[in-house]
């Protein structure tokens, strides 16, 4: 009985051992599957990933006035957002062209109401491409309440008074549209 035992026993764990190093010779297989497979998927999805309007302007030296004004009237959550927003971004020369001073009233603690009023005149709540933008003039709604007038000859587009200097900037909540010149409402110009 005790030899019987001992044969069982060793019996048990030789197919044990087998089992094991069968299973231990497949893991580094499996790992590798996953691992690629999971790396790719992730690779693709950072890929497929485009930055914010608010990353975008950041990345861009361009930008270093808008992004401290948008910092300023606290609408950075809101510019990262879903969206789809359509920004017409004025330039750092575009800030330099408003009367001396004017950046730095607005961007006081006291005048953040009037900040966000200017920089919300400056979003459209909807994604519009340059293609979509037909020949002639429309009014247009802005985030502020009031309308822009949009006026497309040719290739050339300005709203108000701004020249589009560069069109479709992509992000993944929406689209910049870069401009020469600030918007600024009509009840504060």
């Amino acid at each position: 009985m005790k030899a019987n035992t001992t044969t069982r026993f060793l019996l048990n764990v030789a197919g044990a051992a087998i089992a094991t190093s069968s299973l231990l010779s497949s893991l580094p297989a499996l790992a590798n599957d996953c691992h690629s497979s999971s790396s790719k998927k992730m690779a693709e999805a950072v890929a497929k990933q485009e930055p914010n309007i608010v990353e975008v302007a950041v990345a861009n030296g361009s930008f270093k006035t808008l992004v401290t004004a948008v910092k300023a009237a606290g609408l950075v959550d809101t510019l990262s957002g879903k969206g789809p927003f359509t920004v017409f971004a004025p330039t750092d020369a575009a800030f330099a062209k408003l009367p001396k001073g004017t950046v730095e009233k607005l961007l006081k603690p006291e005048n953040k109401a009037t900040l966000v009023k200017v920089l919300t005149y400056h979003v459209v709540p909807s994604k519009v491409l340059s293609k979509d933008i037909k020949s002639g003039t429309a009014s247009v709604k802005t985030v502020e309440g009031g309308l822009i007038t949009v006026t497309k000859s040719g290739k050339s587009v300005t709203i108000n008074n701004s020249n589009v200097a560069i069109a479709d900037v992509k992000a993944s909540n929406g689209v910049i549209h870069v401009i020469d010149t600030v918007l600024l409402p009509p009840d504060l110009k």
